[in-house]
């Protein structure tokens, strides 16, 4: 595993930069969850070593059934989950929570949960308009300073915002969607790869992507690829902080999606991609 196939999230920790996304995997009892168990255990055979999950994803089932499948972890692995969204009454899924009592409650319980002392990389989910900002970075920085987190994450970002929470406290990763046809946060990404911030993209692959034809398909076609693989390898080319974390509950399509790392995109199949023009 070369230099440009790893990076070091915060000067300290270092991944593979092709991760894995958790978020879709079944965790009802049954055979799904079974397979699901198997889908994250293969990941990390395949060296796999960043790991994606959050309290939102089940409300913990997520981050349980990640236990059941590597605890005891391997050294090396990186689960990172995220905090600051709470159950609410329907018909909402979900609602954002950054009261500072609420973040330090759901960082005990992660830390239970996923049966470690410190969470390395501690992601704050969504921006709660409802709190200042300085009150949820500042409440997860106290957590830092007392050993519960190692590092501090952020989800869906403004390049303001990136700014504005960084002086409070230091930001190791930035969790924002993107993708070769979604380029809304491109001058996020561009701020996290001048500081050094990891970027994690989610939803690094569009569903259109997969289309049969257009210069994706064509690229494809030449690497001898899928289309997903294209669409992966191209992220990671896009920049040295760029940490995908590609999510399938398929042994077959996890397979495919780590052998992306080893593609190599030529100038002018890389000018090509670029110049796709992203969806709407």
């Amino acid at each position: 595993m070369g230099e440009a196939n790893t990076f070091r999230i915060g000067g300290t920790i270092d991944v593979r930069r092709l991760g894995f996304g958790a978020m879709h995997l079944p965790t009802e009892p049954g055979e799904a969850r079974k397979s699901a168990v198997e889908v994250v255990r293969r990941a990390v055979e395949l060296g796999v070593t960043l790991i994606d999950t959050a309290y939102l994803y089940g409300w913990g089932a997520n981050e349980e059934l990640l236990v059941e499948a590597l605890y005891p972890y391997r050294d090396g692995t990186l689960i990172t989950t995220k905090v600051g969204v709470v159950p609410p009454d329907p018909p909402r899924d979900a609602a954002l929570c950054g009261r500072p009592e609420v973040l330090r409650d759901q960082v005990e319980r992660a830390l239970r949960r996923l049966r470690v002392d410190r969470l390395d990389l501690l992601q704050l989910h969504r921006i709660d308009p409802e709190v200042p900002l300085a009150d949820q970075v500042g409440t997860l920085g106290d957590l830092r300073a007392d050993g519960k987190i190692g590092h501090i994450g952020l989800s869906e970002v403004t390049v303001a915002e990136l700014d504005q929470a960084r002086r409070i406290v230091d930001i190791a990763g930035v969790q924002n969607r993107y993708n070769i046809l979604d380029r809304e946060h491109e001058a996020v990404l561009d701020a996290c790869t001048a500081a050094g911030i990891a970027f994690l993209p989610w939803r690094p692959v569009h569903p259109a992507a997969s289309e049969p034809t257009g210069e994706i398909a064509a690229v494809a076609t030449e690497l001898g690829a899928t289309a997903a693989q294209v669409a992966l390898a191209w992220l990671l080319d896009r920049s040295p902080v760029m940490l995908p974390i590609p999510g399938t509950a398929s042994i077959e399509h996890l397979e495919q999606n780590v052998a992306a790392a080893s593609l190599r995109l030529s100038d002018d199949q890389r000018s090509r991609l670029d110049a796709i023009r992203p969806s709407p």
